[in-house]
């Protein structure tokens, strides 16, 4: 017979600490680095990780997006040819089991789009009155949406030094005055992540 005082019964049981990570993102290939350091909660979606990659690099989600974990895939779903896409709202970063100094890669517009690789930098514990998503540091301007991929950027970068060619005319009236691909944006890329922080 079971004594009424023996064990510890179910009593309440405490949620696992929540945990935060710092990310470094860094669109390849290019010289000088175009790159964010951006902290998010562990139990952010994978979908909105894609929105606020597209906030860091100011692209607007026109085109499509894959995110690549080891062997598994991650975007809008998709089974073809044997390739299996799972849908990336469906997943959070902690079911990712990430550690430090993991690797994972994002591609936006494949033919002609960007390759973004995403480390781990580390993991953090997450105080009560942190607001994630927020970007902490970065480099450059993002490339502009639909300019053409890594050398047509190369091609508008050399033009914008020389605004009194056509080119460079084109370019700064296509871009607007206000775009300079040497400025990181820190405070308005963090007002636009907001919308994202719940």
């Amino acid at each position: 017979m079971i004594s009424l005082h023996e064990g510890r019964g179910p009593g309440t049981q405490k949620a696992p600490p929540r945990r935060a990570y710092a990310l470094r993102l860094s669109v390849a290939i290019l010289q000088p680095r175009i790159w964010r350091r951006l902290l998010v909660r562990d139990t952010m979606w994978l979908s909105r990780l894609h929105e606020g990659i597209q906030i860091l690099f100011g692209w607007y989600d026109y085109q499509t997006h894959l995110f690549s974990v080891g062997p598994k895939r991650y975007g809008n779903p998709v089974n073809q040819n044997g390739v299996v896409v799972e849908d990336d709202r469906d997943v959070t970063l902690a079911e990712l089991q990430l550690g430090e100094h993991h690797h994972l890669t994002y591609d936006y517009l494949f033919a002609d789009g960007w390759h973004v690789d995403i480390r781990v930098e580390k993991a953090l514990a997450v105080p009560k009155t942190a607001v994630y998503p927020r970007c902490v540091a970065g480099a450059r301007a993002g490339p502009p949406e639909d300019c053409g991929g890594v050398e047509a950027y190369k091609d508008m970068v050399f033009c914008l030094k020389h605004p009194e060619t056509d080119l460079g005319r084109e370019w700064r009236e296509w871009l607007g005055p206000s775009y300079d691909p040497e400025k990181c944006d820190l405070s308005g890329i963090n007002r636009a992540l907001k919308r994202l922080a719940k």
